[in-house]
Order: structure tokens, then C-alpha cells, then sequence
């Protein structure tokens, strides 16, 4: 069940909203919980009703594992914690790598070894991380959990169950608890439902109007020139931010109309000036995750520079195979990976040099445009259907395709246009409205990502807790006038926001992320 559909919209959330607060008002908590977790299985099985049973398996198997874990007297808690960590990865292996395995085998040795196709489940990509780092920090005695129930309800609450963020058990928890979420706040519905009615928008009105730019150049195989490869790209990479940026915030709005306050995902990652900022603003729990349990895990920065940006690299080689089963991604992987390289040896080069360009609003200019051009070439890979198609377009990219314009562009283009014809730029008919489409949607969506101000920061006067991005990017609060208040103007933006949404639901489209 998708967010932007009317069953859950109209239906769904509302029953559940209604049923949770009715049974915990008039039963018991505990009773409310299960009709909580009872809906969000439902919500889980309406996409394909077999895979309920995967993640119920899951789901026991590691209340299981964490249980013995967290039992005093127990010997051979990290050999548990191993085996635990090992069918976790076992079974994300087998199901979203095997065919890519089975693949490549085939490539080197020439075989027909044949499995057959093996669909993906909805969302254990992440659902599997969320259980591992449950796993380590209830080894690490950061938490525990004696009640099934309330396993369950970490596991699968349905705002963060799909494409998350991946929450940690000793932050959602103790949220069911608490005496003031029993019962329905008005406050928490109207930030709930308004940063969800935000979240719709971006989702429905900005992504899917992108997308009609990206499959073209991306799926079809055509020829494509630099000014269609680059502005196909542009426009995923708006599209993606937005896709998932939008899908974040209505998860952070469903669970606050419950009182969950989940944390922020995305604070304006185009604005950052390194790679190094961008990943602190981009997917930030499972940037998180990374940092916590893999790249410290490896050794972090602890055996000199060498291993550091080794552990950087596989770190990030890992998280883009995490993405999909395929080379893309791994290239992608490799060069996000390779970026931190040069973002940590420029930094301490600066530091031995005792160099500080921080204060320079050109040298930031310059780093930020060389940031955002080095994440919009990373995107190709990311976005292709193979490696040939990546490499085909990133040559296209780089000026190797040729260079076209419409007809109809270069004619108003003056003494500009002799000078472009001069310089190899050809002339082509026809597709001059869509490209010029193309731009201006690209346009928009670039100063809404970095003009306005993020979700965070238009809450953050009533939710400083919610985003830990608030204690890190403390220096960028926006002007009051843009922050979210109890008043009409933001009554009739939110609702502008949230009719915009609903009059695009019926061409419903997938987030992209659900693939992943």
C-alpha cells in the first residue's frame, strides 16, 4: 500500500489513527499496540501477502537472537550475535543477490547454471538493517526488549516499515510508552498531518513530474546527446531527492500523528560544499548505520590514514551493492567511496598547510558546485538499468556524444548560435519544447532544494528534539517567517500542499526507493 493512494489516505491511516487511540483510551495500551502492529502487518501483506511470512520470520527469529544476547549468564554471546548477523545477511543475500550471483558465474564460466527468478520483498533491505542494529546494541547492553508485542511494533510500524528511517529500538519504543501519547494530541495531529501533506506534494507534484524526463534518455536505449543526458540527470537527481525526501517526511508525519517523533532523513543535501557534508545530510540513518556498524566495525580511523580511506572506500563499495544487486551500483559505490578518499586527503592536506578557505565565498561556491556536479555524475549510475546504459550516458555527459540543440532553440539564440554551430554544436528536429520542458523543471526543482528551507527547519520551533539535524546544522535555522506556526497562512499552504497531492494521486506512481 503506497502513502500517496486514496486507500491509504482515506482509508488505512484513518482506521488506524481511530482504532489505536479508541483501544488505548477505552482498553489498554498494551491492546492498542497489538492493533497497531496487526494493521501494520496488514499494510505490509496488501503488496504481496507471501512475504508475511518472511517477515514474521525475521521478526521472531531475532527477538529470539536478542533475548539470548541480553540474558545474564549466558557464554558465547558474540558467537549468538554472529550467527544472528550471518542469517540476517543470509537471507537479504539470498533473496536480493542470488540472481545477480547466478548471473555473473554464468559470465566467467560460460555456464546455464539456471534458479530461476527470485522477487525481492517489499522493504527488507531495510527491516534487516534495522534488526542488525538491534542485535549489535543489545549485545552492546545499549537495550533490551522482553516483550514480543513490543519487538514486533519496533519491527514494523508502519510509517518507518517500508523505506524507512532505520530507527533504533531505545528511540521508538519508550516514544508507545509514555503517558501523554496514550490519548490523540491536537498539536501532534496538526504537525503530523502538515509535514505528511508536504511530504505528498514533493512526492506526487515535484518527483512525478520529473520522471517524464528521466525514462526517455534512461530506458529506451536511444541516442542522446550532452544537453539530454545532462538534462535527464538533473532531473533524476531532482527527482530521487524529492521521491525519497518526500516519502521520509510523510513517514515522519504518520508516526507524529501518533506522537512518534521518527528522525529527519534528508536536510538539504545540494546545499552541502563536500562529499563528506552530503553524506551527513543525505539518507542520514543509514549514513548513520554505516558510520556505527560498518565502517567502525572495519576499523574506522583508528590504524592510521591507509586504512582509514580503505575502510572508506569498502564502506561505501558496500553501500551502493546494498542498493541493488547489480554493477551500477557498485560503481556508484566505488565512487562515492573514492569522493571521501579526496575529501579527507584535501582536508588534511589543508590542516598540515594550517590553510582554512572556510570563511571565502568563492572557495565554497566553488566547492559546492564541484560537489553537486561530482553527485549528479554519480546519479548516472545509480539510475541505470545496466553498466553499458551508465557508461553511454556518462560519455554523453562528458561531451563524447556530440553536442544538439532544436532547431527552434538556436534560431532565438542569436550571435550566441553561430558561435555553438562553429563549435560543433549540431542542429535537431523536432523535441525542442520537451528539452526546454526539461530545463525549466529542473530550474524549479533546483531552487526549491536550495532556496527553501527543509522540513526541519520549518519545525524545528515545535520539534527541536525530532531532528538531531537541528544540533548539527544549527547554522542553518531559516527566517521565522518560514518556520511553521499555528496560523492561517500556514493552514492555507499546507492545504495548497496537500490538494496539489491529492488531485495527482490518480496517476499513482511507486517511490523509488521501494525497489531498493
Amino acid at each position: 500500500m503506497l502513502f500517496n493512494s486514496f486507500e491509504f489516505i482515506f482509508l488505512f491511516f484513518p482506521i488506524s489513527v481511530v482504532g489505536y487511540f479508541v483501544l488505548a483510551r477505552y482498553l489498554s495500551l498494551e491492546t492498542a499496540l497489538g492493533f497497531l502492529v496487526l494493521a501494520s502487518l496488514f499494510f505490509y501483506a496488501y503488496w504481496n501477502p507471501v512475504y508475511l511470512l518472511l517477515i514474521l520470520f525475521s521478526i521472531a527469529f531475532n527477538y529470539v537472537i536478542g533475548r539470548v544476547v541480553t540474558k545474564d549468564g549466558v557464554s558465547g554471546k558474540r558467537s549468538v550475535l554472529v550467527f544472528g548477523i550471518s542469517v540476517n545477511l543470509g537471507l537479504l543475500a539470498y533473496f536480493k543477490y542470488a540472481n545477480f550471483f547466478v548471473d555473473n558465474v554464468n559470465a566467467v564460466f560460460g555456464s546455464d547454471w539456471n534458479i530461476g527468478t527470485i522477487f525481492l520483498p517489499l522493504a527488507i533491505s531495510f527491516f534487516t538493517f534495522q534488526q542488525i542494529s538491534y542485535l549489535v546494541d543489545a549485545w552492546r547492553g545499549k537495550t533490551r526488549e522482553y516483550n514480543f508485542l513490543h519487538y514486533c511494533l519496533f519491527v514494523c510500524f508502519f510509517p518507518q516499515l517500508i523505506a524507512g528511517p532505520i530507527v533504533h529500538h531505545s528511540d521508538i519504543l519508550p516514544q508507545f510508552m509514555q503517558r501523554e501519547n496514550m490519548s490523540p494530541r491536537w498539536s501532534n495531529f496538526a504537525i503530523g498531518l502538515s509535514i505528511f501533506a508536504i511530504g505528498l506534494f514533493k512526492k506526487t507534484v515535484i518527483a512525478d513530474s520529473l520522471s517524464q524526463y528521466v525514462g526517455p534518455v534512461y530506458d529506451d536505449g536511444g541516442s542522446v546527446d550532452f544537453f539530454r543526458a545532462w538534462g535527464s540527470t538533473l532531473a533524476y537527481t531532482f527527482q530521487l531527492y524529492f521521491d525519497f525526501s518526500g516519502y521520509s517526511d510523510m513517514a515522519i508525519g504518520a508516526a507524529r500523528v501518533f506522537g512518534v517523533k521518527l528522525p529527519v532523513n534528508f536536510f538539504s543535501p545540494y546545499k552541502a560544499t563536500s562529499i563528506v557534508e552530503f553524506w551527513r545530510r543525505w539518507h542520514m540513518t543509514l549514513s548513520r548505520f554505516l558510520r556505527d556498524y560498518l565502517y567502525i566495525a572495519l576499523g574506522g580511523n583508528r590504524h592510521g590514514n591507509t586504512r582509514r580511506y580503505v575502510n572508506l572506500f569498502l564502506t561505501m563499495l558496500l553501500g551502493g551493492l546494498w542498493h541493488g544487486a547489480g554493477w551500477p551500483f557498485v560503481i556508484w559505490g566505488g565512487l562515492h567511496g573514492s569522493y571521501l578518499m579526496v575529501n579527507h586527503a584535501w582536508r588534511n592536506l589543508l590542516g598540515r598547510l594550517g590553510l582554512d578557505f572556510s570563511a571565502s565565498m568563492t572557495y565554497r561556491a566553488f566547492a559546492w558546485l564541484l560537489t553537486f556536479i561530482a553527485v549528479v555524475f554519480s546519479w548516472v549510475y545509480f539510475r541505470a538499468p545496466t553498466l553499458e546504459e551508465g557508461n553511454r550516458i556518462a560519455l554523453a555527459m562528458l561531451g563524447f556524444s556530440g553536442f544538439e540543440l532544436p532547431g527552434g532553440i538556436l534560431a532565438r539564440l542569436g550571435v550566441l548560435a553561430q558561435y555553438l554551430q562553429a563549435q560543433g554544436v549540431e542542429l535537431s528536429h523536432g523535441g525542442g519544447a520537451l528539452l526546454v520542458q526539461n530545463y525549466v523543471w529542473v530550474l524549479g526543482a533546483g531552487l526549491a532544494a536550495l532556496a527553501l528551507p527543509n522540513v526541519a527547519q520549518i519545525f524545528s520551533r515545535y520539534d527541536p528534539v525530532l531532528y538531531e539535524s537541528e544540533r548539527i546544522f544549527q547554522g542553518e535555522r531559516h527566517h521565522s517567517l518560514l518556520s511553521w506556526d499555528y496560523n492561517l497562512r500556514w493552514a492555507i499552504v499546507v492545504a495548497v500542499a496537500g490538494v496539489g497531492g491529492l488531485l495527482t494521486l490518480q496517476q499513482v506512481s511507486e517511490f523509488l526507493y521501494f525497489q531498493f
